[in-house]
């Protein structure tokens, strides 16, 4: 069973009046029908690391009148008194992880790609009387209102008490319901509830999901050393890659396993620039990142690309749109394959490695004995900046309309290096480099539509070499014509670039600059030593010196660049030919 569970709930301080009220009440149009009272039993769940609540649900087992049902429910914020949530249920043989984790269907499925082989733990019980009210409406039903008498067990202290009304009804059936429950809400004196039993189970039972993401303060500020700022910055990628992994895994929101990639490519990205100022063991789990950057990827250009699909057939003729389903077939299978990879990925004892060994050098710290780690950040930024800087410039310097698709894509990557740079040290300069940070969105995105443009253009023809036995003719001739839109697409982008690009050269880098020499005569003590010349000492690596293709944007075999988050496939530069 999937639906939405709509009702509302209340807070009530003692349950017998309103249980008189609703027996004595004549609702002109509803029919309120009592159903014996029964004791009800729910089993919460979560594995460890808390994946089930921070891929937005609750899960419970729940044993009633002879029934036992797995339900996994959204953890929605209440509005009011009422909610509306998401339910998943199935039925099962017993009461007990096992029986869920041994069990088979779209529920237990769905449990299984987010928990991965980590196995489901009890968290706390919930014990409840609840007396039901039918409700009917012209003979038909329409909800149901629940008296629930809750305890929740806490060890050997008193048991957390509730008490609770609560009105479910289908959609269609609320604006009908409505009145009736502000009646019911005015005349007993209820009061919207302010926590869900979940909730409220983990505040009695002094659970805290959010604990598994601390590993170390992540503040910044124009105080810290060059070492604390880089551990706050990978602390909060890190947390960010953690946080989104269980969505991830659930693959019900593309926008989770994006945001994942991202992370993955600002942990390389801080790593390479804050390289000298890193334990050595950190900058050699760059290459783990990046495998996890890659694998991600693979779905993620995949999801772009249904994307893109969705909206061109949505602009094309009436009469054309079936002629793109094979086509939608042919990737829907291919993105299965690649987030099954993903899924594994995820579960492999790799991974698990990389996730124990990165938490365990961002709870330890920075080094204390290194003198680039001990470089105040103002002294320290300045440079790193500035070579980021300059390799953005460098990479735009020649680029005009017949520049081959590579030489765009590395402006891109440098631009996100930049961007990320100044948002790394953002909080050490509040609100200075907002315009330049603006002004680099703005170019990034002229340039990742042109990028998309041209991946999905060379997808478009691997699909073809691939599958064209299995396409029909039909589905074949509109590849071509969106290929060919895809062409003028990107040649319109190009035509936009140079006014946009010419904002990052302006008075947003030139303000930037001064405040980044005015930072360093406030805060910097004189006798530190400058970050790109500070000597290494307790196993920090020393700086990179820098070369035309700027570290961390590497050129591989193939025209394949390398960016923060992993390799992305360049395709051939013919931009107008068909699929």
């Amino acid at each position: 069973m999937d639906h939405l569970e709509i009702e509302w709930q209340f807070d009530a301080v003692h349950l017998q009046p309103v249980e008189r009220w609703l027996r004595t009440v004549h609702p002109a149009d509803l029919i309120l029908t009592p159903v014996v009272a029964a004791g009800i039993i729910d089993l919460y769940l979560d594995t460890e690391d808390w994946r089930i609540f921070r891929a937005g649900y609750a899960l419970r087992i729940r044993s009633a009148g002879g029934r036992v049902q797995a339900t996994m429910k959204a953890l929605s914020p209440s509005k009011g008194a009422m909610r509306r949530r998401r339910e998943l249920s199935v039925d099962l043989p017993a009461a007990a992880p096992e029986a869920l984790q041994r069990s088979r269907g779209p529920l237990t499925d769905r449990i299984r790609d987010i928990a991965g082989r980590s196995p489901l733990h009890r968290l706390f019980e919930v014990r409840t009387l609840r007396q039901t009210f039918a409700l009917a409406r012209d003979g038909q039903p329409v909800g149901e209102i629940a008296l629930d008498e809750t305890t929740i067990p806490v060890g050997e202290d008193s048991p957390a008490e509730l008490r609770r009304v609560e009105v479910e009804v289908p959609e269609e059936a609320v604006e009908a319901v409505r009145p009736f429950v502000e009646t019911l809400r005015i005349a007993c004196g209820l009061q919207p509830a302010s926590v869900s039993k979940f909730e409220a189970g983990l505040i009695a039972s002094g659970l805290r999901p959010d604990m598994t993401l601390d590993v170390g303060p992540v503040g910044v500020g124009a105080d810290l050393s060059a070492g604390e700022v880089a551990f706050a910055v990978l602390r909060r990628q890190f947390r960010a890659l953690l946080a989104k992994e269980p969505g991830t895994r659930l693959g019900d929101d593309p926008e989770d396993l994006h945001d994942m990639r991202v992370a993955t490519r600002r942990l390389r990205a801080a790593i390479a620039l804050f390289e000298a100022a890193l334990p050595v063991r950190l900058g050699r789990l760059r290459e783990e990142i990046g495998w996890l950057g890659r694998v991600l990827g693979s779905v993620r250009d995949l999801d772009v690309q249904l994307e893109q699909l969705g909206t061109w057939t949505a602009e094309l003729p009436e009469h054309e749109r079936d002629a793109l389903d094979p086509l939608r077939d042919v990737i829907e299978r291919s993105r299965s394959r690649a987030r099954a990879e993903l899924l594994r990925a995820l579960d492999s004892g790799r991974c698990a490695r990389f996730v124990i060994t990165f938490r365990r050098l961002l709870r330890a710290g920075p080094l204390r004995r290194g003198a680039a780690s001990r470089t105040p950040i103002t002294v320290a930024a300045p440079d790193l900046v500035r070579r980021r800087y300059r390799a953005v410039r460098r990479a735009g310097a020649h680029l005009d309309q017949d520049s081959p698709p590579a030489d765009f894509h590395r402006l891109r990557i440098r631009c996100k290096r930049l961007r990320y740079a100044l948002e790394f040290v953002q909080d050490v300069y509040p609100g200075d480099a907002d315009d330049l940070i603006a002004a680099l969105v703005d170019v990034q995105d002229i340039l990742g539509a042109h990028q998309d443009a041209i991946v999905a253009t060379e997808h478009l023809r691997s699909l073809l070499a691939e599958h064209a036995p299995e396409l029909p003719p039909a589905t074949i001739f509109v590849m071509g014509e969106i290929a060919q839109r895809y062409a003028t697409d990107a040649a319109a982008l190009r035509e936009r670039l140079p006014k946009t690009y010419a904002n990052i050269k302006g008075k947003a880098w030139k303000g930037f600059r001064r405040d980044m020499a005015r930072a360093v005569a406030e805060h910097a003590h004189p006798s530190r030593p400058s970050f790109a010349s500070a000597p290494d000492h307790g196993g920090n690596n020393e700086p990179a010196a820098e070369s035309p293709a700027e570290p961390g944007v590497e050129t591989g075999p193939a025209g394949r660049v390398e960016d923060g988050g992993g390799e992305v496939d360049l395709p051939a530069p013919d931009l107008a030919g068909n699929a």
